[in-house]
């Protein structure tokens, strides 16, 4: 089904931009291709229209997103602080993409929450916060890349999204939604590819760029995590992984190393959640996945201060890695999905 974007919202929004002399674009911390191809794809239709933007993230991505147009314009708030704060500070309009509460961006929060520029959310997540003046929020839609097409169409801009930002807008359609195989996915998804298709942007490109491209090291990684880290628990019908700071040190990882490790879990016949837990940064970093009826959302929003959707979530947790295990266990044995 088609995003309804009010008419009125899109027309103060659309003259906002037009009389915008500084606009940011900022999005979650730890930038997946979502986040950084709605990012970039927004940016790209921008600056089409002569106007000054600039891309700030919070953290570093993936070393397998550094092929996307703009992404080398990107400015990293974790190497340069005083640079974004700088920006954001003198921004009169701010995109806030494909995050829906300034905490998930970490140390920009406070900065996000006392910019005085008008601030506009485009997200997909459940239940967003209160912070920006407008919202364009539609959780059942599969990525923010896909809202960014629909809110560049409703802006009447489909003929400035040239080949290079539609190379960035389906990568983020295409990973978050699991290669076009997640539910959300639907005939609207893939009348929006086709859009992004017609500029002659390849599909084969991409994928190869985002899922074709590990380093020896990270399919290593991968096989020892497989192999020693993955523990099934049949009679809850879950799955989960473990990787230590001394494994990731040992295979030399990289940011997004772990991106997909997950969703491995759910290959196994009869598996209907799989979760990963990583050391990173001093706490326990956890994904969940699901599939079907089966929601990973209220587990990770309850009991490790986390939150998404219902078949993809995230959390973390302040005990050890094994304590986190542990805890987690003991819910599963107390809530019994089997």
């Amino acid at each position: 089904m088609k995003p309804h974007f009010d008419q009125n919202k899109i027309d103060s929004v659309k003259s906002l931009i037009l009389n915008s002399k500084r606009i940011v674009i900022t999005t979650h911390y730890k930038p997946d291709g979502d986040a950084l191809g709605s990012s970039l794809g927004l940016w790209a239709y921008l600056k089409s229209l002569n106007l000054h933007v600039d891309v700030v993230l919070p953290s570093e991505f993936p070393n397998f997103l550094k092929w996307m147009h703009g992404s080398d314009e990107t400015i990293d708030f974790s190497k340069t602080p005083q640079e974004v704060s700088e920006l954001i500070n003198q921004a009169d309009l701010l995109f806030c993409l494909d995050f829906n509460d300034p905490t998930r961006t970490e140390g920009m929060s406070n900065l996000l929450i006392n910019s005085t520029a008008k601030k506009i959310m485009i997200d997909h997540h459940l239940a967003p916060k209160e912070f920006c003046d407008y919202a364009f929020s539609f959780p059942s839609i599969g990525s923010t890349c896909e809202l960014i097409v629909h809110f560049i169409e409703a802006l009447d801009g489909i003929s400035l999204i040239t080949m290079d930002s539609a190379a960035c807008l389906y990568a983020g359609i295409m990973t978050d939604t699991g290669s076009f195989r997640f539910s959300s996915v639907t005939a609207e998804t893939h009348r929006v590819v086709g859009i992004l298709l017609n500029t002659g942007m390849r599909n084969d490109f991409v994928h190869e760029a985002v899922y074709d491209t590990s380093s020896e090291d990270r399919l290593r990684f991968l096989g020892h995590v497989l192999l020693n880290n993955m523990f099934v628990l049949n009679e809850h019908k879950a799955v989960y992984f473990q990787c230590t700071k001394d494994d990731m040190k040992r295979f030399n990882h990289q940011s997004g190393d772990l991106e997909g490790i997950v969703n491995y879990g759910l290959s196994i016949d009869g598996i209907k959640m799989a979760v990963l837990f990583s050391e990173r940064d001093g706490i326990i970093k956890i994904s969940f996945r699901s599939k079907g009826d089966y929601s990973v959302k209220d587990l990770a929003e309850k009991h490790f201060e986390g939150g998404g959707h219902k078949n993809a979530a995230g959390g973390k947790s302040h005990l050890t890695l094994d304590e986190t295990i542990q805890k987690f266990k003991t819910i599963l044995k107390e809530n019994h999905h089997a």
